[in-house]
């Protein structure tokens, strides 16, 4: 029996899902650090599932029988990718099945910046009216926001602000004019120029080395006096110092669902920082947190393991090779019996070949097969000779890949 391991809030219907198709399943989300580790030595689970857990690669190697790591969310920045590939485990995810929810809460802070909702709430709050302050708002229609970042989540903002009559304006590198024609925005050719013409600068990048403070001082800068900078993304894509000294120097205003130092358990204490500046509010990273997301996030993960556990897929997987070093494509069509792709793989192995992938496919009536494998280099005659006295060996052919 599949033995899985989910070390994050869960859905109890996803928990549910996953015992049904025949799996053991355990499930604690109180698991981080030291109890995750040892909970993995405990269970030595083949399927690790979380959400905003970290796992290293002390983690990895801690279960011998694991070999897939759900992050039940868009992101992998909090699993140790590099690792995880050395060991052949698969890590995956769930792009695009939180976007409305972020979208949304990125929308809220647009909304409540606008209107200094935090602010007055809180003067309310401590007996203090001042209706004078609070009656000032820009309003949103016709104003331009600036999306950087056009995945999921940047493209579930462009209805919501097109709804309140905003014109929207975007950059990503993936971004081309004619895609942005598409979409119905307007292209911008690099973060600087999005922030020169934005009013909303709204942050929808996963974290990478290429994404690490791209919202540097540079862009900043080229905001208008007054903007507002929104991110649901991760702390790390904005230089939060840079940030910090726009909002003094020019009067930005902030919205924030991530940021720098973020706590990693679900509760705790933390230096206010960058939430101690007037004109900054934050949320508890909870972009991805509404039951409509959560349940078809669980979904998704369900949809992986099943895959994996039926046929030896796994979708989103995101650390699979892109490209190998094969510069060869063998394929052998043989008859469907015991032992005969074991014999080629002899050949092969004898040759001083390395095999990078292979795929073994079966003919109606179950008489026939053939074998397509990549590698690493071009087969002599003497191998392809070889190969084909093998019994049960139809033919043999070479294609350069």
């Amino acid at each position: 029996m599949t033995r899985i391991l989910i070390a994050d809030k869960f859905p109890v219907t996803g928990i549910e899902a996953l015992r049904t198709s025949g799996a053991e399943v355990v499930s604690d989300p109180s698991l981080r650090d030291e109890a995750l580790l040892a909970a993995l030595a405990q269970h030595d689970p083949e399927v690790l599932v979380v959400r905003s857990t970290r796992v290293t690669a002390v983690h990895l190697a801690a279960a011998p029988s694991l070999s897939l790591v759900i992050r039940a969310g868009a992101g992998v920045n909090t699993i140790d990718l590099e690792t995880a590939s050395e060991r052949g485990i698969y890590v995956a995810n769930c792009p695009g099945k939180n976007s409305v929810a972020v979208a949304e809460l990125a929308f809220a802070h647009l909304l409540s910046l606008d209107r200094a909702l935090v602010e007055g709430a809180k003067d309310l709050e401590g007996g203090r009216w001042n209706k004078k302050k609070y009656s000032k708002a820009r309003g949103v229609l016709g104003r331009r926001l600036g999306l950087l970042g056009l995945g999921g989540i940047g493209r579930a903002m462009i209805p919501r602000a097109q709804a309140f009559g905003m014109e929207v304006v975007a950059w990503s590198r993936s971004l081309s004019p004619e895609r942005a024609a598409a979409f119905g925005v307007e292209y911008a050719p690099s973060p600087v120029e999005l922030a020169r013409n934005c009013d909303v600068l709204s942050i929808h990048l996963a974290l990478n080395e290429a994404t690490r403070h791209v919202v540097d001082r540079t862009v900043l800068e080229a905001l208008p006096d007054g903007a507002l900078v929104i991110n649901t993304s991760r702390g790390d894509v904005v230089d939060q110092a840079a940030l910090a000294a726009a909002v003094e120097a020019k009067g930005l205003r902030a919205g924030l669902d991530v940021f720098a130092n973020e706590p990693s358990g679900a509760e705790g204490s933390l230096d206010p920082g960058i939430f101690a500046l007037p004109g900054v509010q934050g949320t508890h990273h909870i972009g991805a947190s509404t039951e409509q997301a959560q349940q078809a996030v669980a979904d998704e993960v369900v949809r992986i393991v099943e895959s994996y556990l039926s046929r030896g897929e796994v979708p989103n997987c995101v650390n699979l090779a892109v490209s190998t070093p094969a510069t060869h494509l063998l394929v052998v069509r043989h008859a469907d019996r015991v032992g005969v792709l074991a014999a080629v793989l002899e050949c092969i192995r004898g040759a001083g070949l390395n095999v990078q992938e292979m795929e073994n496919q079966v003919f109606e009536g179950h008489l026939a097969a053939s074998a397509r494998i990549q590698l690493t280099g071009e087969p002599s005659r003497r191998l392809v000779e070889a190969i084909e006295s093998l019994d049960d060996v139809l033919a043999v052919a070479v294609k350069e890949v």
